[in-house]
């Protein structure tokens, strides 16, 4: 039986005690982790800095997201389009969707399909698309190639097993963006209600993708989106495409945003935070918790605590409670990617390794971090981008 105790900073696990926040449940085990004198965690202090930089959920906020939106609409008068928001059949892309059309804007909805979508996903972006009259712009990769990337990385042993989707989506936004000359993408991210991911945690780029791939795939990319450095500058330098994160000057419970959209457009909750993509709920519940003993829950969980939204001890004893899986999740990964269960045993068991351990392009976004900069003064890169990747880590050898 755990037992969950507090005694000033430290609360019990149920094999030792470790230090953790006083204001949320990230503990000493996280990445770059530090507390103040008070126990406050550095994190807690970054999402105070972003809260008052933004104005979020203030006057101040509403106004620069209003001045947003009118820009917005200005560039867009001789377009069909005046944004892209992109959707994968979340709370916040859902919500967002809504919010975009409450606000007149004229929303292309952009997915990007690794072929490992629920049921429960596609029917959300169905239901909210059709009832709002919102056009779809769909890449779908190659299921074998995809599932060769997916393999790729299992095998390589580093977490970010699902990175592949993640800068595939990217580098989708921006073509549909190139493609339809809009210059505005919206995306869903909150760091109120999903916190900021710790640093070092969850790295990708192209180069990263394409060298484990290159040592462990067998198959040639050829329909998945690859975002190279120099796609990036182009995007980012040359068609100047621009990315907003609405969420980060005005926000809403997820509660309240799930109950709404349950509501209004019959939309069904797909059981956490990034369980709506079968490979991303692997990755979540299965593989990042028992390969690497890092479990991402405490993100949500340490913004509920922020938020007021949870009690401290409540949120401690669900981080340490067993993650959700799916049934038949992990049959369904094996048999997918042709994985034995001795394969799937022995990867499991192995040395986990690291982004460090493979070539990326970490040093160059560090040696361009004051242009980076400017970047996230134009809307060109989240800030998250600039802060998690262009400063240098403790980790990176």
């Amino acid at each position: 039986m755990i037992k969950y105790q507090l005694e000033e900073h430290y609360l019990k696990t149920a094999k030792t005690k470790v230090k953790v926040c006083s204001r949320c449940i990230y503990d000493e085990r996280v990445p770059q982790i530090y507390f103040d004198s008070e126990g406050v965690c550095n994190y807690c202090k970054l999402i105070e800095r972003l809260r008052e930089q933004y104005g979020t959920n203030t006057k101040l906020g509403e106004e620069n997201l209003r001045n947003i939106i009118n820009t917005v609409k200005i560039n867009g008068k001789s377009k069909k389009y005046d944004c892209i928001v992109g959707v994968s059949g979340g709370t916040d892309s859902s919500y967002l969707l809504y919010l975009c059309k409450k606000w007149n804007l004229r929303v292309l909805a952009v997915h990007y399909d690794n072929t490992w979508n629920s049921s429960i996903a596609s029917e959300n972006m169905r239901k909210v698309l059709q009832s709002l009259d919102i056009d779809l712009y769909t890449l779908v990769v190659d299921n074998k190639e995809a599932d060769d990337i997916f393999k790729s990385f299992f095998l390589s042993g580093v977490p970010e097993i699902d990175a592949s989707t993640d800068l595939g989506f990217t580098e989708t936004l921006y073509r549909a963006a190139s493609k339809y000359n809009i210059k505005y993408v919206f995306e869903g991210h909150s760091f109120l209600t999903e916190g900021i991911t710790p640093l070092g945690k969850n790295y990708f780029d192209g180069k990263y993708i394409s060298s484990i791939h290159n040592k462990f795939g067998t198959q040639k990319m050829i329909t998945y989106p690859l975002m190279t450095f120099w796609r990036f500058l182009w995007w980012t330098c040359i068609k100047r495409i621009k990315r907003i994160r609405p969420f980060w000057y005005v926000c809403e419970d997820k509660e309240v945003m799930r109950k709404f959209l349950e509501k209004k457009f019959d939309w069904q909750y797909y059981g956490g935070h990034h369980l709506e993509n079968r490979i991303t709920s692997f990755f979540h519940s299965v593989y990042s918790p028992q390969k690497f003993n890092a479990d991402l829950r405490n993100n949500t969980l340490s913004a509920n605590v922020r938020n007021g939204n949870m009690k401290r001890l409540d949120a401690w004893r669900e981080y340490n409670s067993d993650p959700f899986i799916e049934e038949e999740l992990v049959s369904y990964f094996k048999k997918r990617l042709c994985i034995s269960d001795k394969q799937y045993k022995d990867i499991m068991n192995s040395k986990p390794k690291f982004w460090y351990n493979y070539p990326t392009y970490k040093k160059r976004f560090e040696l361009l971090r004051p242009i980076f900069l400017i970047f996230v003064k134009a809307n060109l890169v989240p800030e998250s981008f600039y802060i998690k990747y262009c400063f240098p880590n403790k980790n990176q050898r």
